[in-house]
Formats: structure tokens, sequence, C-alpha cells
């Protein structure tokens, strides 16, 4: 229970570093930091779930660990709901998302969604980098402290 709570005050924090530079730069909603700072834990963290994991099969597959594996380890709760076009778009649903459920439900509290969920795209991004798949992650909050990830996988 004590390393949840350390997790969401640190994740907080970052967010908190990060605007307050990016206002002192004048660069207003600079979140590229805190989302490389998620790309760079989700690409170590996936290493260690998948040191002793034979590859996966396929696209879907790889998905399928970050929905159930990698969130539980992280957010500890599966994802809600897993949606595909089988033609590279993914649809991550969580219902509650976890950095989220603490702010308010107000519809003035959605202008500060995006600061909270960046860290999380970038996990997501770095942790598929490191399994092979280069994408563009992007966060769609319309009702807190629901959110729902986007995965667009870029082929070559």
């Amino acid at each position: 229970m004590a390393d949840e709570a350390l997790y969401e005050f640190l994740h907080s924090e970052l967010v908190t570093y990060v605007t307050e530079k990016s206002a002192k730069e004048n660069k207003k909603d600079d979140l590229s930091s805190l989302e490389y700072m998620g790309f760079s834990s989700g690409y170590r963290i996936i290493e260690r779930l998948t040191k002793e994991r034979p590859r996966f099969n396929d696209e879907l597959d790889t998905v399928k660990f970050i929905c159930t594996d990698l969130w539980s380890t992280i957010y500890k709760k599966q994802i809600d709901n897993l949606r595909t076009n089988h033609q590279g778009v993914y649809v991550l649903h969580d219902c509650a998302f976890r950095f989220l459920a603490k702010l308010s439900t107000g519809r003035q509290y959605l202008e500060a969604a995006p600061k909270y969920v960046a860290f999380t795209c970038g996990l997501i991004r770095g942790a598929l980098a490191n399994l092979g798949i280069k994408c563009l992650v992007t966060a769609e909050v319309q009702n807190m402290p629901g959110c729902k990830f986007h995965i667009q996988v870029q082929r070559s």
C-alpha cells in the first residue's frame, strides 16, 4: 500500500515539475519531457517483465500483454477494455485510471487531464518500442476518471 502512495506522489511531483518548468520557459502545455520520462521507464520495465518469457507470436499478443501484465504491475489492475480494428489501431480503455481517480470529476478538470496521462502514453510507447513495435500513443479523456489510450502502429 505504501509503495502505491509513493508512486502516486512521485507522479504528481513529476507533473508539477514539468508544468512549472514549461511555464517558466513560456512553453504552454509542453508535456514532451513527461512523455519521454514515461518512454524510458516503459522501455526498462518491459525488459524486466519479459526476460523469462518466450517471444510474442504477433502484435495483438504483445498489446494483450501490455493490457494484462504490464498494467497489473504498474496500476494494480488490468485494462478494462481492449479494442482493435486488426489494422494497427488499438484502443485501451481504463474506466478508473489511477492518476485521474484522485481528481474531481467536474468538467473543468478535463483541461488538466492531459498532464496526468502523458507519462502513461510514454510508458506504453516505450514498452512497445522495446518489444519491436514502433507506434504513436495518444490519450483521450471524455469522462473522468476514465481514459482511452489510442495506439497507432507505424508500419515501415
